[in-house]
């Protein structure tokens, strides 16, 4: 059976949402799902990476006496180009609903579906605390003050978001006068506290041109139970004229190989105008082309990284058994 080290279990806390300490290639996947926020950290240079699932789910609209059945897919693909603290990303999904409505004595229903939105985007980190922020040191004579809580620890690393949506003319999805592009933006933060415990939050405004923008506010907490398993618990605020709601999101991740994840979700929300609830499953998958370990500049960890490297290679030089030559 495979043994796995501190190291290792460090590198699955970030399943859904993580970085290591030098930079933010991970030597196992770090993927978004099966939460409905992003992390503030790329997948890493040279990483190509696939994120999708399926959901079904009902909506169930007391006032307006409508009960809608929903099918759909969802997908995320990911990619880090040019350096590490960049990354371009493509998400969206496509859904059909059958809505059926009381008519008289009799069940009419409607159906409906195509790509409930489509979202072109680019994530760049703008602050790390391990990068920007000097790591204590440790203290060789008290067990307590190395333990004890630290303010620096609230510091979350920060990343800015900018895309766009798109949609097909004649979209059944889009509201009455809605463009077919519009602008998405949003706000980042991460904390990754010891313990197994990532705090990733996101505040993102959408269609912003649009007569009734959206925002939202997303809350979510992922936890490492072991190497290979991770839960999460996540609460989603949506603000819209059109549509407002509370949702709140649980599921898990299990890590089948360093680039291959499979995950589990449910979510449901909390009023009846409609109330909603969803199952959903779904699998992260990455194409590992990343060919260096790449230290973020002026990074203590980055440095510390470097000299550990060199050590071990002059140890490996001084310990190399001589050459033919050299015993001769």
């Amino acid at each position: 059976m495979r043994k796995f080290s501190n190291k290792n279990l460090q590198l699955l806390i970030f399943t859904f949402l993580g970085i290591t300490a030098n930079a933010q290639y991970t030597e196992t996947i770090n993927s978004n799902r099966p939460g409905n926020s992003q992390g503030a950290f790329s997948v890493g240079t040279g990483v190509l990476q696939l994120e999708a699932g399926g959901y079904y789910g009902n909506d169930n609209h007391e006032i307006l006496g409508t009960d809608t059945n929903i099918l759909g897919t969802d997908y995320e693909l990911r990619y880090g180009f040019l350096f590490e603290a960049l990354e371009i990303n493509l998400s969206g999904s496509f859904q059909a609903e059958t809505t059926t409505i009381k008519v008289g004595a009799n069940d009419v229903d409607y159906k409906r579906s195509n790509f409930r939105n489509n979202t072109l985007g680019i994530k760049y980190l703008i602050f790390d605390p391990l990068k920007s922020i000097t790591p204590d040191k440790v203290d060789i004579r008290s067990w307590k003050n190395n333990q004890k809580f630290k303010w620096k620890t609230l510091i979350p690393a920060v990343s800015a978001y900018a895309g766009a949506n798109f949609y097909m003319k004649d979209n059944p999805f889009l509201y009455e006068g809605e463009g077919q592009i519009s602008p998405k933006f949003a706000l980042i933060t991460q904390n990754n506290w010891r313990g197994g415990w990532v705090l990733v939050m996101n505040f993102i405004a959408d269609k912003m041109t649009e007569d009734f923008p959206t925002f939202q506010g997303i809350i979510t907490l992922t936890h490492a139970f072991t190497p290979q398993f991770a839960g999460f618990i996540e609460y989603n605020g949506l603000i819209s004229d059109i549509y407002a709601d509370d949702l709140g999101r649980l599921g898990a991740a299990y890590l089948i190989s360093d680039d291959f994840q499979v995950d589990i979700s449910g979510l449901m929300n909390f009023k009846d105008t409609p109330s909603r609830w969803q199952v959903a499953a779904g699998i992260s998958y990455r194409l590992d082309m990343h060919k260096k370990d790449e230290f973020l500049d002026d990074s203590f960890e980055g440095s510390r990284r470097r000299k550990r490297t060199e050590e071990m290679q002059n140890k490996a030089a001084k310990d190399a058994p001589a050459s033919s030559t050299d015993k001769e």
